[in-house]
């Protein structure tokens, strides 16, 4: 297999934990290069890969052939742009853009350059998701009525020193942890037909929109996204009801957190086993086995699937070299960030706003 040169932009949090990693464990991909533009840190974890202080380092350079935009929100777009007018396949952390006009060009971009772009939505990987689209797959909650997702954190007092505190309409949570629950929603349920939301500023001192709760409306079913920074006692992170009975898992996919505490990732292919989730943390189906009893109840455990950020870079590498369509599309990026803008919209004005999507 021909290998991909990759060169990652930043070596923040995005480029230090969920970038370089598993760029480094999809065989196929070569990670040529980062850009830090200060500072030893990337040169002292990958001592192997040459460390480039500017952009445009990495983009005249013939060996890249995909570019990993992992910086400041407010830098995605001129980032990937740029990278695309040179020549380059992109990979643009969320969220994929700050407005649905700037994700509409590059999606156009990409497209009459040929060239792949994907949105960085990774927690389609994730293990409690894929445990979740399994158990709607089985059909065992019968007609689902209520889907809720939550990215609950107790960070009471804003974080010094960090462009994610900034007063800018990129930033905060609506456009940091938006993009994962709102894409999990429409890869589990499709385009929504209307959108109610509250974005607030909750904390007694923060710059940013530090909560929301959005529905998304579907005949006979809500999809309900929250995010906030007081949870002292988080909510469950899925809580799905059907007819049938209900589905619910508490705590986060474990790969981020093993990461920033140093954990290695195999190689793919490698007979180790990435990150399983202890029995301990797996969810809970309750259901009604006979319809026709609905007062007795069984309740099992469901093993949690194996999440995997693997997969998500194994996919792009299949779709520049041909061989499988990208997963997560351009298209997928702009629908996400305009639900984003409906959403800020429909918590200004105080009401449901009807989904309707540019053509693209």
């Amino acid at each position: 297999m021909a290998e991909i040169g990759v060169a990652v932009i930043g070596f923040g949090l995005a480029g230090r934990v969920f970038h370089a990693p598993f760029v480094s464990a999809v065989p196929g991909l070569k990670l040529e290069a980062i850009v830090q533009r200060r500072g030893d840190e990337a040169a002292q974890a990958y001592p192997n890969t040459r460390i480039l202080r500017s952009v445009e380092e990495a983009l005249a350079d013939s060996s890249i052939s995909l570019i990993v935009v992992g910086t400041p929100n407010e830098t995605h777009y001129a980032l990937a742009k740029k990278a695309l007018e040179a020549g380059k396949h992109v990979v643009i952390d969320k969220p994929f853009a700050a407005t649905s006009e700037q994700a509409k060009e590059l999606l156009e971009l990409a497209r009459a350059k040929k060239l792949v772009l994907a949105p960085f939505h990774n927690r389609r990987w994730d293990g409690d998701f894929l445990t979740v689209r399994k158990v709607l797959k089985s059909g065992d909650l019968g007609r689902v009525v209520t889907f809720e997702s939550h990215f609950d954190r107790f960070r009471p007092l804003p974080r010094e020193a960090t462009w994610k505190e900034s007063a800018n309409a990129a930033n905060g949570m609506l456009f940091d942890l938006g993009p994962h629950l709102i894409d999990q929603a429409l890869v589990l349920f499709g385009t929504p037909e209307s959108i109610t939301a509250s974005v607030r500023r909750d904390r007694d001192t923060t710059e940013i929109e530090d909560t929301f709760d959005i529905t998304l409306h579907y005949p006979r079913l809500q999809a309900i996204c929250r995010a906030t920074m007081l949870a002292a006692e988080p909510a469950p992170r899925f809580l799905i009801h059907g007819t049938r009975g209900s589905f619910r898992k508490y705590g986060l996919d474990p790969q981020e957190p093993a990461l920033v505490g140093g954990a290695k990732v195999p190689m793919m292919g490698d007979a180790r086993e990435w990150l399983g989730e202890p029995e301990s943390a797996w969810g809970t189906m309750t259901v009604a086995p006979d319809p026709d009893q609905p007062g007795q109840l069984t309740r099992t455990t469901i093993k949690t699937e194996a999440g995997d950020y693997r997969g998500y870079y194994a996919n792009v590498r299949d779709a520049i070299l041909g061989s499988s369509k990208l997963a997560v599309t351009p298209e997928d990026g702009y629908r996400v960030i305009r639900l984003l803008e409906l959403a800020r919209e429909s918590s200004n004005e105080g009401r449901t706003i009807p989904v309707q999507f540019s053509a693209i």
